[in-house]
């Protein structure tokens, strides 16, 4: 009898349950798609990618069409005929003063200066920021204060000293001096996003690897490195970006014969020689600009993620 009311009462209750959900669903009504906050979140948002993107979208435009379709007027209008003879010239016979050689030498200039600066940069600043964080020193809160300093120390009171001092190394102008000043001023930004995010990784897998007998160099690369690869990409984004885009340290302290690409971009764009050619300027621009946009493009979301996870905590 028991047995019997039982199931009675679950047949009652699974009853009543049923009814309930055949009234309709209940709970909060689901928001529009269309509402007036996301039609103004959509709308700034399309509006800032206009503002951002139609510049763009004339440099392209305008480098893929010959001089008398450009000298017609309509910069928006798309070109009548495509050519790439603008973007042939740019690279191989532009001229950048006493040379026609266009940016090719310049680009093979900025790649023999970016490798090695993103490399020695990074690999030092990732030891000195898991240093920092993890094995404290007499004197590292000082140390760590004066790189804070050296990171927003503005780069022009800087360039006459360096001047000085790598001419008195008899590197001055050469194509190792600008490496070593990359890699210099990139040092106390690095160490910092190294050092924070470092701090913010789980410090009982660094007590636990101490009492397994691992050591400096141990705990580094078998622990720390494998934990790091957003950091690692947002380190080497932020060189890459700002050592293949300088200006200012490219045209101080190197020469002509090897000058990186963004001084030939500036001949060329700058020449007073014969007629100004603006669909090749603006595909000299684009190809100046490709490295940069491609290395974001393809470690963009670790980049994220490097920032998210540490690299602006403290």
């Amino acid at each position: 009898m028991a047995n019997v009311a039982s199931l009675n009462a679950a047949a009652a209750s699974a009853d009543a349950v049923s009814n309930r959900l055949g009234d309709g669903p209940r709970g909060r009504k689901p928001r529009r798609r269309l509402s007036s906050r996301n039609i103004m979140l959509y709308g700034t948002l399309f509006i800032a990618a206009a503002y951002y993107l139609l510049p763009l979208y004339v440099m392209i435009v305008t480098s893929l069409k010959g001089m008398p379709e450009i000298r017609l007027g309509n910069i928006f209008s798309p070109p009548m005929e495509i050519t790439f003879e603008p973007w042939a010239k740019a690279w191989a016979s532009a001229c950048t003063g006493l040379n026609c050689d266009g940016l090719s030498r310049g680009f093979w200039n900025s790649v023999r200066i970016l490798v090695p600066s993103v490399v020695v940069s990074i690999s030092v600043a990732s030891v000195t920021g898991y240093a920092l964080a993890n094995w404290r020193f007499k004197g590292s809160e000082l140390f760590f204060s004066i790189l804070i300093v050296g990171a927003f120390i503005p780069y022009q009171v800087m360039i006459y000293p360096i001047v000085i001092i790598l001419r008195q190394m008899g590197i001055y102008g050469s194509l190792t001096g600008l490496v070593l000043v990359h890699t210099i001023f990139g040092m106390p930004i690095l160490t910092l996003l190294f050092r924070n995010y470092f701090v913010s990784l789980p410090q009982e897998l660094f007590k636990a690897a101490r009492i397994d007998g691992a050591g400096f160099w141990g705990i580094f690369l078998r622990i720390m490195m494998p934990m790091s690869l957003p950091i690692f990409v947002v380190a080497m984004i932020l060189q890459v970006t700002g050592i293949w885009n300088d200006f200012l340290f490219g045209v101080v302290f190197t020469r002509p014969d090897t000058y990186p690409m963004t001084v030939q971009l500036n001949n060329i764009v700058n020449s007073v020689q014969g007629v100004k050619e603006y669909n090749v300027n603006m595909a000299a621009t684009l190809l100046t600009g490709a490295v940069p946009l491609f290395v974001y493009f393809i470690s963009g979301r670790l980049f994220v993620r490097g920032i998210a996870a540490g690299a602006v905590k403290g």
